[in-house]
């Protein structure tokens, strides 16, 4: 019989988020993979877990997986915990859990602290749909290509950022995006955990005189329906009907479902999409 890998949230801050049943199972297991040991030691040191551990992390994570899956293949219990949060959320511990799931080994959650849920909930914006992009990427091509994707997201927006880096991303949102509400959660749960709803451009005011300290996460509204038809009228309002109706007609539409498509991206009526071809002519 195969072990089981268990995934452990931990807390992002307070030890007091820290749950019995994490407690336990910190103690039960025949070792825990951690992102990283020295972090982590202070954790099972106030809870007095005497479990051995091993570093899992983002520069290990293929080659130990396979370690770890040898492991639970021999019929040891393994948990895996990051350096605040749950396992799996922005770290190398997906690729554990793809590599447990090849092997046939079974994979559990201990549920508990998420930065990213815990900033939304309290956000004040909307909740019902979301994306989450935890850190945006730092290669250029790929960070545009996201921030691009971002312009036309409806749903409520999550990234994680680090103080550093807070200004510039905040920049580069407002360029990308146009000034959005956002909520920003800092230190959560943490003794000076604060949060407070403002815009991109007052954010960039405010930390641009106040210097940004903690881990930062950044809840942004996501663009309306009607905004985005908006922009859509406006990009179809700067190209003729004629080479509307043709845009169409090359994507193998026919012309008369071509002219009816125009009507509706322009909000006009098929008569008007048609008299503007005749005198195109």
């Amino acid at each position: 019989m195969s072990g089981t890998l268990y995934l452990c949230a931990t807390p992002i801050g307070n030890l007091e988020d820290m749950t019995f049943r994490a407690v336990r199972m910190l103690e039960e297991v025949d070792l825990i993979a951690a992102e990283d040991t020295r972090n982590s030691i202070k954790l099972l040191n106030h809870f007095e877990i005497k479990t051995p551990m091993t570093s899992y992390h983002e520069f290990n994570k293929y080659d130990k997986a396979k370690v770890l899956v040898a492991k639970l293949l021999e019929g040891q219990n393994i948990a895996l915990i990051t350096d605040a949060g749950t396992p799996g959320i922005s770290d190398p511990g997906e690729e554990l859990v793809k590599q447990c799931y090849e092997a046939g080994i079974t994979v559990t959650s201990l549920p508990g602290a998420c930065a990213c849920v815990n900033a939304l909930i309290i956000s004040g914006l909307p909740t019902r749909r979301f994306c989450f992009e935890a850190f945006l990427p730092t290669d250029k091509k790929e960070r545009a290509r996201v921030l691009e994707e971002l312009k036309a997201e409806t749903r409520t927006i999550v990234l994680y950022e680090a103080p550093h880096r807070l200004v510039r991303t905040l920049e580069e949102l407002l360029e990308q995006l146009g000034n959005r509400w956002l909520t920003i959660c800092r230190e959560l749960t943490k003794k000076h955990e604060t949060v407070f709803q403002t815009t991109l451009e007052q954010a960039i005011t405010y930390y641009n005189q106040q210097e940004p300290k903690g881990e930062c996460v950044l809840v942004i509204e996501g663009v309306s329906f009607e905004a985005l038809a908006e922009e859509e009228r406006k990009q179809w309002e700067e190209m003729s009907i004629a080479k509307h109706v043709e845009f169409y007609m090359n994507r193998e539409m026919d012309k008369k479902a071509a002219m009816k498509q125009v009507a509706v991206d322009r909000g006009i009526s098929k008569r008007e999409v048609y008299q503007a071809l005749l005198e195109n002519n």
